[in-house]
């Protein structure tokens, strides 16, 4: 059982940072689904079977078309993006030091919970009954009563991503560009054009 802990867990770092590291978004959305799946049984090995199902439900067939659909709608438009300065290297030992500082404090709360595992109900309890550990009555309850703002905040913020990309890759054909935006257009679709004949 230890083993297979560990060997969930790797596979949780290694996809996560596969999601954010991937050349492509549809490779992220890829290594993101191996990510909920592999949270999932996580969830099913600490007795939270109602947890690891809602993963798989409401992440793997839900949140994550969510983003299927919005790396379609970003990709839609006629012209190549423009790719501007790279400006992650700025960011990548911050990022690191944030990520470390992050990984210690959860190891050191993990090391509590693990030293006394009777947090939100016991795990020694049947699964399913009220008071075990992921029941699903102790998890509506605190849905509803301690997380209920932190839930709405998080529909909220799903909806503006959502109304954002319908915004920035819509239909386009009300808006009359400038003559000078429209002829910088029509030469960026000319030169991709005669590079792609010349490869």
């Amino acid at each position: 059982m230890t083993a297979l802990w560990w060997l969930i867990a790797i596979v949780l770092i290694a996809t996560a940072v596969w999601t954010i590291s991937a050349s492509k978004p549809v490779y992220s959305v890829v290594a993101l689904l191996a990510h909920f799946l592999a949270l999932a049984v996580s969830y099913i090995m600490l007795s939270a079977e109602f947890l690891g199902v809602i993963q798989i439900v409401i992440y793997v067939g839900a949140i994550l078309v969510l983003f299927v659909f919005v790396i379609a709608l970003l990709s839609s438009g006629v012209a190549s993006f423009s790719v501007g300065p790279n400006r992650m290297k700025k960011g990548v030992w911050p990022a690191g030091i944030a990520v470390a500082v992050a990984f210690g404090l959860m190891t050191w709360k993990l090391a509590g919970v693990v030293a006394s595992p009777k947090v939100g109900g016991s795990l020694s309890t049947v699964p399913g009954t009220a008071g075990a550990f992921g029941s699903v009555a102790d998890f509506g309850k605190a849905l509803f009563t301690t997380y209920l703002l932190p839930f709405e905040i998080t529909a909220f913020v799903l909806m503006v991503a959502v109304i954002g990309v319908i915004l920035l890759a819509g239909d386009r054909s009300v808006h009359d560009p400038s003559p000078k935006r429209a002829a910088l257009v029509r030469r960026e679709m000319r030169e991709a054009i005669l590079r792609g004949g010349e490869e």
